[in-house]
């Protein structure tokens, strides 16, 4: 099956504009913008075909030429990365088997984190959407209850059922569990890695649909599958000794770097 990797940026974040340029120092002391790490990490995945970064701002665009990516042009009136990547699979000319949408404020993302998860979409024939989900530990899970609590909004977890289909995702921490956990216990909570994984039709589809409510109070695009009754895969996968945090907020960036220094990434 074709994979094709699109990168959705844009400058206008609401709680962090202009984060795709935020400089992050890795352990070699050098920095690079948070739009070319998560362009490296496409590059790293085995059995692409093709990635690029969509986004409407020169800016952006030209930063990424500059480190050497592929660039698609969107609308800026593209409400979120979906929909930014079903339209840059209009304009990229040709069809993909597989589409993943890897957003760009996952620095830390692993490249066995979008292999898993193209190959839990692969062995998944009836479906249609998949993204990742990762079992926190005692010390990430404290961080997310952190963020919570001192008011702001950091990372989504989700829960799913049996049949590994999501049933919910939130920017709440859930499934309440009501106890503490020490730093290195495997606990009951899923942290969502904000990755995508679609069959062509349900990417297409997904523009043509109104925001629902869930996705409006939640801010959380994938709701807007589950809202429409479409089922999504949760593939999960493991951090391997990895550490893994999103930047969601400029107070992320230091905790981000300190990762990438403690894991020897450059």
């Amino acid at each position: 099956m074709s994979v094709l990797i699109v990168i959705p940026a844009r400058y206008a974040s609401t709680r962090y504009p202009g984060k795709p340029l935020v400089a992050l120092t890795g352990a070699t002391g050098v920095a690079k913008s948070l739009i070319q790490r998560s362009w490296e990490t496409a590059m790293a995945v085995d059995g692409v075909d093709r990635v690029v970064v969509a986004t409407d701002d020169d800016r952006i665009a030209a930063a990424a030429t500059d480190f050497g990516a592929e660039v698609v042009m969107t609308a800026t009136t593209c409400a979120n990365g979906t929909e930014r990547c079903a339209e840059a699979l209009d304009h990229v000319g040709v069809d993909y088997d597989i589409i993943v949408n890897l957003q760009g404020d996952a620095p830390l993302t692993p490249a066995w984190f979008i292999s898993d998860l193209v190959a839990g979409l692969r062995a998944n024939p009836q479906a249609d959407v998949a993204t990742p989900v990762l079992r926190t530990r005692g010390q990430m899970l404290n961080a997310l209850l952190q963020d919570r609590l001192e008011g702001r909004v950091g990372g989504t977890t989700a829960v799913f059922g049996a049949d590994q289909n999501a049933l919910y995702f939130s920017k709440e921490v859930i499934p309440f569990t009501g106890r503490s956990y020490g730093a290195t216990d495997m606990t009951p909570v899923f942290h969502h890695v904000g990755v995508y994984a679609y069959r062509p039709d349900a990417l297409r589809a997904y523009p043509g649909w109104a925001q629902g409510a869930l996705e409006q109070l939640e801010g959380l695009e994938q709701l807007r599958f589950l809202e429409r009754g479409v089922p999504m895969l949760c593939v999960e996968v493991t951090a391997e000794g990895r550490e893994f945090w999103e930047l969601n907020n400029p107070a992320d960036v230091a905790r981000i770097e300190t990762m990438l220094h403690n894991m020897g990434q450059p």
